[in-house]
């Protein structure tokens, strides 16, 4: 998966966000899977998975905070 920029992520809609979110942390889950049985082949993957993982979340978590605030 290729690493988006948080620009790019707010442009999603809130469905696209909530795929994305879940292929990462599948995507994730598998790497650690391999990462156990082997060496991984890119070690900054892990790394950089876990950051897009969280620059999904931020956007998702601005969102919720967002309606909060207008329903405020």
């Amino acid at each position: 998966m290729a690493m988006m920029k948080s620009e790019r992520l707010r442009e999603l809609t809130d469905e696209e966000l909530r795929h994305q979110r879940y292929e990462l942390d599948d995507e994730l889950f598998n790497l650690r899977i391999r990462k156990s049985l082997q060496p991984p082949d890119n070690p900054l993957q892990l790394r950089n998975l876990r950051r897009q993982l969280a620059r999904v979340e931020t956007v998702i978590n601005e969102r919720k905070k967002q309606e909060r605030s207008e329903t405020a």
